[in-house]
């Protein structure tokens, strides 16, 4: 993490500000900019600016080698579809790593690719003629079945005929019973027939419709193939039955033919004769035999194929994507005139001056180059991007605050405040330490299983989960903490840290916590006294606690948040902020809210009886008046006039000095449209605030109205963010009421039955409502809660916000999971 020693105003802190950026040019002799860009990626601290926006993607130098990039990658998702069919990983295991061009890369996958689409369709058309030919194998078996029945039923009939000397029966059309006569053998009719498969569920479809098309002339067997098949066409088992249609005529012939096409059946020709029929039998098996064992050398062979490419899948995948990525930030250069440079020009950190002079160096000597490229920082007053160097720890804490908004460059970062205020306002709200040990168990699994999750590709709420592990673990401390405090385990109350402070009068106080205590040790030592809870005076007494703790907590936020405000305006030099915003804001605040959070103190370390509310409403009313009993120290009533006048005051201080200060800013700077570079850091703000740096045009109404604004906001938001804190005491009242009354309801209910059964369900109910409503529906009410605290209460009185984020080109940004 690099610091920060910005204006000389404050200490170098990590994070409070973000790191000073500089624009830079480089230009770069077109035989070494591949190799310098890529060694450029490889550090990834170069935001490059497109030279080139005017252009369309297909304008661009390098369009074409984009589009071969493109089509590479089309090939790359081809081969993971192909493995993940076969059920093959890509793994990284291969012993000997070669390093490719990207040519030889393209003609490698080109290679492999038309290697394995040949393979596919060979193998596609032997699968289908290894289906076909089980396919006609079923029909030959089933389709003889019916020649043989009919056969031997025609036979039989012959030999009865032939007993009783009616006559010769011809063998020609034995399936035809009604011909029972001796014919003339030029009069008979010659029957044809069609055999194949047809799908089941179509079966009874394809009965009606043969028997419609052809008036009932036909003749139709059906046999169940038991085991479904799979179809030649489609590649998928299908249920089918095999079937034979007997017919006379052509026109019969060509209606069946339209009909097995419609319903997608299988035509296959089988012999009449048995014996024939037997003998093909016998050759489509020695055919499924040889077709079988050739399928299986082929997917040996495309397996083979496949684990190669399995081994190389990632390297070349990630090569891919570097060329792309290469080629994409070289199209963001301009060509010099002589057409013999690309010139670059991009956003960088001050301190990676030395890392990107050194990879030129290295870019120039790999690429034998005879001209180095030059570097050099150019002046501008356009608006850097905001960078933060983050760490595991502390980003999911700079993706809340970035969630609101991206820091304007070098402005006081509220992320470092965010990591200790954010989890502690969320425990004020959940303080329980049963709950927050809870959280810290389900945390701490997260942080065990680190490594693994972060290579595994999780779901939306999971992942949201696991990015945001450091904020729930510190989120569960400070609940533990807060739960200490509060003196709450599951609401139930425990003597930690010693004896209660309070005792029973007499004896018959002992079964009742309601009357008849009186202190009898010194006070609990930290917390809660156990006392407390249970007893008639226990909301009163908690409710009064979070009140007046939420009020502190809350002014002392939003002084933090004014005096960052007064880090800013010191940083920029701005005095105008210092003077007329800060001060009078920081006045007004403390004048009321302010004095109210030591009347909050002194109260407490006085035990008075003063009613604050009472204070503070004639406070305004009728500040002259004596305050009696409600007085808490010597010259309160001096002391309030006092704050009241300077926070009237204030208000106009905050309204119409500003406005006219920027105008008479505005008359002496005017001409000066340029600065030197160390200045121009310093003129950020005053440009941000007076908006006429690049117009050349000072409104002097816009300025003030938004003042005007600004202050009304300031002096109502006063009143309204410190009653926002008010939250705090809502939510942790909601959540041990809440806690409670599971506990009492649920688990002492059903344990004061005496019976194991409903025990056991009333433990079970006990676990899913506090794991429903107070780990996860609490948890998350209590996190959106304190994140409106941050961004509403808490930075608006420093934070603008309105920045952009630093993206350099680098590698590390190259996502695996998803193609781009």
């Amino acid at each position: 993490m690099a610091e920060q020693t910005g204006g000389g105003c404050c200490p170098p802190m990590d994070l409070f500000r973000s790191e000073s950026m500089q624009l830079v040019q480089i230009i770069i002799p077109n035989e070494s900019a591949h190799r310098t860009i890529d060694y450029l990626g490889e550090i990834g601290l170069i935001q490059f600016k497109d030279l080139n926006a005017e252009k369309s993607p297909f304008q661009r130098t390098y369009a074409n080698q984009i589009k071969r990039c493109g089509e590479m990658a089309r090939k790359l998702r081809l081969f993971k579809e192909q493995m993940s069919k076969a059920g093959l990983l890509s793994s990284s295991t291969s012993a000997t790593q070669v390093d490719l061009s990207f040519d030889d890369l393209e003609v490698k996958l080109g290679e492999l690719e038309s290697e394995l689409i040949e393979m596919n369709a060979n193998g596609d058309k032997l699968q289908r003629s290894y289906n076909e030919l089980v396919e006609y194998r079923l029909v030959l078996k089933k389709a003889g079945e019916f020649f043989h029945i009919a056969q031997s039923s025609a036979e039989a009939l012959h030999r009865e005929q032939a007993s009783n000397q009616t006559g010769e029966q011809s063998l020609e059309t034995p399936l035809l019973s009604e011909q029972e006569a001796v014919t003339d053998p030029s009069k008979q009719v010659k029957l044809g027939f069609i055999t194949g498969l047809v799908p089941r569920e179509k079966s009874m479809a394809f009965e009606r419709i043969l028997f419609r098309a052809t008036r009932g002339n036909v003749y139709l067997r059906q046999a169940v193939v038991e085991e479904p098949v799979i179809d030649p066409v489609s590649g998928e088992k299908v249920e089918k039955n095999v079937f034979a249609v007997f017919f006379s005529g052509e026109r019969a012939k060509s209606k069946i033919l339209k009909i097995c096409e419609a319903f997608g059946a299988n035509r296959y020709s089988v012999p009449e004769d048995l014996g024939k029929q037997a003998q093909m039998i016998t050759e489509v098996s020695g055919r499924i035999s040889e077709l079988k064992t050739t399928i299986d050398a082929g997917l040996v062979h495309r397996g083979n194929l496949l684990r190669t490419i399995g081994e190389h899948y990632d390297r070349w995948n990630i090569l891919a994507r570097k060329e792309k990525s290469i080629y994409h930030t070289l199209n963001m250069l301009s060509i010099d005139v002589t057409k013999k440079c690309l010139v670059a020009e991009g956003w960088s950190p001050v301190f990676a001056t030395k890392q990107i002079q050194d990879a030129l160096q290295r870019a120039t000597h790999d690429s034998n180059s005879e001209v180095g490229a030059i570097f050099r920082v150019l002046r501008t007053r356009e608006m850097p991007p905001t960078y933060f160097q983050t760490n595991k720890f502390t980003s999911s804490f700079q993706d809340i605050v970035d969630a609101y908004g991206v820091a304007k460059y070098q402005e006081a970062n509220p992320g470092v405040y965010t990591i200790v205020t954010f989890p502690f306002l969320f425990a004020v709200m959940f303080g329980d330490w049963g709950h927050g040990i809870c959280l810290l168990l389900a945390t701490m699994f997260f942080l065990f299983n680190e490594k693994k999750f972060s290579s595994q590709k999780l779901g939306d709420i999971m992942e949201m989960t696991f990015g945001g592990r450091y904020v729930i673990f510190m989120m569960s401390l400070f609940s533990i903490y807060t739960g200490l405090v509060y003196n709450e385990f599951f609401s139930v109350p425990f003597e930690l840290f010693g004896k209660s402070a309070y005792g029973c009068r007499d004896p018959s106080c002992r079964d009742s916590t309601t009357a008849g205590l009186i202190k009898v040790r010194d006070t609990y030592p930290f917390g809660v006294d156990p006392a407390w809870h249970g007893s008639r005076s226990e909301l009163p007494y908690l409710n009064s606690l979070k009140m007046k703790m939420s009020i502190l907590i809350g002014v002392a936020q939003m002084n933090l948040g004014i005096i960052l405000s007064f880090f800013n305006a010191l940083f920029f030099r701005n005095g105008v902020n210092i003077w007329c915003q800060f001060i009078p804001q920081m006045i007004f605040l403390n004048a009321l809210f302010g004095y109210l959070s030591v009347l909050i103190i002194v109260k407490w370390c006085t035990g008075s009886k003063a009613d604050l509310y009472h204070v503070m409403i004639y406070m305004f009313l009728s500040p002259t008046d004596e305050l009696g009993e409600n007085q808490l120290f010597a010259g309160q009533k001096m002391t309030q006039l006092v704050l009241l006048l300077s926070a009237l005051v204030a208000v106009p201080w905050m309204l119409f000095p500003k406005p006219f200060l920027l105008k008479a800013q505005h008359e002496r700077h005017q001409g000066q449209s340029y600065t030197a570079l160390q200045e121009a850091e310093e003129s950020l703000l005053v440009e941000s605030n007076d908006d006429s740096g690049h117009h050349g045009e000072f409104e002097f109404s816009e300025i003030f109205v938004h003042q005007l604004i600004h202050t009304i906001e300031f002096v109502l938001g006063a009143v309204s963010n410190t009653a926002s804190y008010l939250r705090l005491w809502a939510l942790s009242l909601a959540h041990s009421e809440l806690s409670s009354v599971f506990y009492e309801k649920v688990l002492l209910l059903a344990w004061g039955y005496n019976n194991i059964i409903i025990l056991i369900v009333g433990i079970i109910v006990f676990i899913f409502a506090t794991v429903g409503v107070l780990l996860v529906m609490e948890t998350l009410s209590a996190f959106l809660h304190a994140l409106r605290l941050h961004w509403v209460e808490f930075q608006n009185k420093f934070y603008e916000g309105d920045g952009y984020k630093f993206s350099p080109f680098s590698f590390k940004l190259i996502d695996l999971g998803e193609d781009e």
